[in-house]
């Protein structure tokens, strides 16, 4: 995602957080892309270590890994790596609210409860509802075609402590 966005966006710097063991995988990648400086590599474990400080987060096909609890948590730790007025973009299959339509997302769904512990694609409101916990103040829902959306969060511009749910 972060060579898409730099191409498209040719003023972005940005970068890609993954465990260490990726890291050499990201730079080649980058690399054959010519995008080396200006796309950086974060290595880290987003359950022990903080996530690096931007003005947005992205966090594509993340969430639907984890359980709820988790997925809370995660939010939280963005919240805290943005600045007063950062932005985090969750890009996900998101479930159309009334569980009735969108069948993609309720298959991937179901194919994540089979492969992951409590893992499962999730509706936007549920999302919505989250990220307000994790202390987000405006957020909407933006469809990104047939398959995804994006959850667009942005923190308020006075610094403070999450709100909880």
């Amino acid at each position: 995602m972060p060579v898409e966005i730099a191409r498209a966006h040719p003023h972005l710097t940005g970068g890609g957080f993954d465990l260490p063991a990726l890291a050499s995988s990201f730079k080649s990648y980058v690399g054959k892309h010519g995008l080396g400086k200006r796309l950086k590599f974060y290595g880290g474990d987003f359950f022990h270590d903080p996530l690096p400080s931007a003005d947005v987060l992205v966090m594509g096909r993340i969430l639907h890994n984890w359980d709820v609890k988790t997925r809370k948590l995660l939010l939280r730790k963005a919240h805290a790596a943005l600045p007063p007025g950062g932005v985090l973009i969750v890009c996900e299959t998101l479930i159309d609210d009334a569980r009735r339509g969108r069948a993609h997302g309720l298959l991937a769904s179901l194919n994540m409860l089979i492969q992951t512990e409590g893992g499962s694609e999730f509706t936007g409101d549920e999302c919505r509802r989250w990220m307000h916990a994790a202390g987000f103040g405006s957020v909407r829902i933006q469809p990104l075609g047939m398959f995804y959306s994006a959850a667009i969060a942005a923190k308020d511009g006075v610094a403070g402590p999450p709100a909880t749910e």
